[in-house]
């Protein structure tokens, strides 16, 4: 009987690591690019002013990474010396709104987005956001965001890595070369995934689900 009950609980912890060690191969073997268009994260209040009161954001489809999506809605940047129209809205709702542009996005629009890990927003330029229903003048918020890597705590382990290390990622493909100074972001919500802009992509000839690999 105490054989028979050990048997069961070894098999019990062995079927609960299946899961991770999966995670773990996988991100042994490579990590998938993710090329993150131009697009916007609204605070509650915000999408109020831009699409009318009590509004809730519709979703497309969800993205990758756990809880977040692309929405169906989408609104125009308006710059010093351009627009931008149809950029699409990321959901969830934060708690404030951060617009995410690449460096060419910016000549356009006449703003100089600082290259800032997502959330630090501090002395970035404003913009104006106009929606079907209003605008919103804001005074920082504009972006260019530093290329990152999302991992659950399975591949962080795998990959030798912790929250918030400085990797240097090694691409393959018709061009080749590295990326330094790769932000890694661990948390169990997140999946193994490589965010570059679109301007990085372009320049490494690299597209959504291309494998990239850390250098030791």
């Amino acid at each position: 009987m105490m054989e028979q009950k050990l048997i069961e609980q070894i098999v019990s912890r062995v079927l609960a690591s299946l899961p991770e060690l999966q995670q773990a191969k996988k991100a042994e073997q490579g990590i998938p690019v993710g090329v993150s268009n131009r697009h916007i994260h609204l605070s509650a209040g915000h999408i109020e002013t831009l699409f009318g009161s009590g509004y809730a954001l519709t979703k497309d489809k969800d993205l990758k990474q756990v809880g977040e999506y692309a929405a169906k809605e989408t609104v125009t940047l308006v710059g010093p010396k351009g627009i931008i129209r149809n950029v699409r809205v990321l959901g969830p709702v934060r708690a404030f709104t951060q617009v995410e542009i690449s460096r060419t996005d910016g000549f356009g629009l006449g703003v100089v987005p600082p290259l800032r890990d997502s959330g630090n927003l501090d002395g970035s330029p404003g913009i104006v956001v106009v929606g079907p229903k209003g605008a919103v003048t804001l005074t920082q918020g504009v972006i260019c965001a530093a290329r990152h890597i999302h991992m659950e705590a399975a591949a962080a382990r795998a990959l030798q890595v912790a929250d918030g290390d400085r990797v240097t990622v090694k691409l393959q493909g018709p061009r080749g070369g590295t990326f330094d100074n790769v932000l890694i972001r661990v948390n169990p919500d997140f999946r193994l995934e490589f965010h570059i802009d679109t301007d990085e992509a372009n320049a490494a000839e690299l597209k959504n689900g291309d494998m990239v690999t850390l250098c030791k």
